[in-house]
Formats: structure tokens, sequence, C-alpha cells
């Protein structure tokens, strides 16, 4: 990876896994301007995966599009954009050991996404039921 200033090569000096996140934490340092930054690497499920819908069509998996129907659920709560970002890693999470050949049905997904949602917040799943019968 190269330093986000001075575009130089930089070298890792602190490195730790988040299981739960499915990301590597990393501490990087500049070997020329000697700057610390951090960075995450996460797996690009989208370029991985395949959704299958209700009507039989194939599509890459979208962590966006399950991202902004978690946001949509949980728009009700002050904290709504932090909140549907956790709950899209532990969706994600759960949908791991589901993959079966790199494809998912979408019903899988929304399985996922609900059962997360009633342990969060009853009304965000209301509302998300609402949208994903």
């Amino acid at each position: 990876m190269v330093c986000i200033h001075c575009g130089s090569k930089t070298r890792v000096i602190n490195s730790r896994s988040q299981k739960r996140l499915n990301q590597i934490w990393r501490r990087r340092q500049c070997t020329v301007c000697k700057s610390v930054f951090t960075s995450e690497e996460s797996a690009h499920h989208g370029a991985a995966w395949a959704v299958r819908d209700r009507s039989g069509h194939i599509r890459p998996f979208s962590r966006d599009k399950l991202f902004l129907s978690l946001y949509e659920s949980c728009r009700h709560r002050p904290s709504a954009l932090a909140d549907a970002t956790g709950l899209t890693a532990t969706v994600i999470a759960k949908l791991l050991p589901l993959v079966n050949d790199s494809l998912l049905e979408s019903r899988v997904i929304a399985h996922a996404a609900l059962v997360a949602l009633n342990r969060f917040d009853g009304a965000a799943s209301v509302q998300y039921q609402a949208f994903h019968p």
C-alpha cells in the first residue's frame, strides 16, 4: 500500500484480525515521510457471491443494497447510520457459512437480516418485514 500523504511505500507496524467483522486492521508507517495511518481490509463479496432472486435471476451480491434496506428499517433511530453499519456486518457474518458454491438465495439474505433486526429492534424488524415479505 502507498502512503496517503506522499504516495511512497509503507510498512505494516501493527496488524489485528477482526473476526466479527471479517476484516484485518493494520497500522502503517510511510518509509519516506514517516506518517502513520490505519487501514482496514475486508473481502469484496460482490465479486465472489451471486444472489438468486425469487424470479430466478442471478445478480452479484451488493453490500450496499443490504445496508440501504437495513438503514431504511432503522431510520427512526437517532443512530441509524451506525446501527445499519453494524447490522450489515452482522448479517454478512451470518451469511458466510450459508454460501453454497458462491450462490445465495435472496430469501436467505432477507431471513438473516430479519433475525438480526428481531434481536436488535422490534420496530425496525416490523418495518423490514413490510418491504421484504
